[in-house]
């Protein structure tokens, strides 16, 4: 949806009606996860996607009939069993879809204004309606006084953890009822990856990060390097010594940083403070001798195993990587393996799931 929104936000404005069709649940090596969305306007102008090119067309129709009769309708699309050429997902998977039309009420863009300013909203989507919750207040319905406020409940804990689903209820909010399905998605602000050192391969790293969705900030003690000329990619940059600046700023579970200064007086005093963090993810860069070098610093700085053992270093999967950009590569490879729990192996070695849930 973050990927659609400014579209979405323009139909409005300018009166065009259009459907959103949603990815709710996946089987098997479904290649779209669920909230994955494809938006479709009365023109005929398409946005997004839900499969990667397996079943648009056939939600692409989907989403004119939906326009036309203003009722929203659930798809499941597969692999046809009786002719492998029929619509369907040829990678083996299947993926329900909710199609929902636009309304003329203001929660709409409410939503959209919160997602496209990185402020923390859900909704929770039933066929035919919808809750819409923001952090200190819901709007919408879904039907019922009590599935609302069964609803609402769990979606705030979704909410809070970030986290998209669907969650099953009882047409009156029981919990241990199956009646109803309600898909939740949740918009947080994007995860933060922060890039101390500003060189030809922070420049690189803040690209990549860019492209997967991160809120990327560039830190660097030195105001030449540090310049916008440099980092166009960056959403923030940051002029001052590294470990001072994290000290200061919000990390949380999401956070990436990606340590390039590669610089014993930047990084071990970083390191320091970066490996007390809660981040996902902590990498540095430099060769083995180096690496070996800095462990001896942060372990004569009192910096315990347990710490140790959470720094990716040398930086980034093995790649045979030589450029800035080949290198920056490694690094987001690494990143998404230690997100999603992958081997970081050719898939061509490996029987595995290829999307891991």
């Amino acid at each position: 949806m973050r990927d659609i929104v400014d579209g979405l936000t323009a139909w409005r404005a300018a009166g065009v009606g259009y459907a959103v069709a949603t990815v709710v649940r996946t089987w098997r090596s479904a290649p779209r996860q669920p909230g994955a969305a494809m938006a479709v306007s009365a023109h005929g102008e398409v946005l997004g996607s839900v499969s990667g090119g397996c079943v648009e067309g056939a939600v692409y129709e989907l989403c004119l009939e939906t326009i036309d009769t203003g009722r929203a309708r659930t798809q499941t699309y597969g692999v046809s069993d009786d002719d492998a050429f029929d619509i369907g997902l040829t990678c083996g998977g299947t993926i329900e879809v909710l199609v929902q039309p636009d309304v003329a009420t203001t929660e709409p863009d409410q939503v959209l204004a919160a997602i496209r300013d990185g402020r923390p909203v859900a909704t929770a989507s039933v066929e035919d309606a919808q809750l819409v919750l923001w952090p200190d207040r819901v709007a919408g319905s879904l039907g019922d006084p009590d599935l609302d406020r069964a609803a609402a409940q769990q979606a705030a804990g979704m909410l809070a953890a970030g986290s998209t689903g669907t969650i099953r209820l009882g047409q009156r909010g029981e919990q241990r009822r199956d009646d109803v399905r309600v898909f939740v998605q949740s918009y947080l602000p994007p995860p933060r990856m922060i890039v101390f050192g500003a060189i030809d391969y922070a420049a690189a790293v803040a690209r990549i990060g860019r492209f997967l969705g991160y809120h990327v900030t560039v830190c660097d003690a030195r105001p030449v390097f540090a310049t916008r000329k440099r980092f166009p990619d960056a959403d923030d940059l940051v002029v001052g010594w590294p470990h001072t600046y994290l000290e200061s700023t919000p990390v949380d579970e999401r956070t990436v940083l990606c340590v390039l200064t590669h610089d014993p007086k930047f990084d071990v005093p970083l390191l320091k403070v970066a490996l007390r963090t809660p981040a996902r993810y902590v990498g540095a860069m430099g060769s083995r001798r180096t690496h070996a070098d800095r462990l001896r610093r942060l372990r004569e700085e009192g910096v315990d195993p347990i710490a140790l053992a959470r720094l990716h270093s040398p930086v980034g999967l093995d790649l045979g990587a030589r450029t800035p950009e080949e290198t920056a590569v490694a690094i987001a490879a690494e990143i998404i393996a230690e997100a999603w729990g992958g081997s970081g192996r050719p898939l061509t070695a490996l029987d595995t799931p290829i999307h891991h849930p």
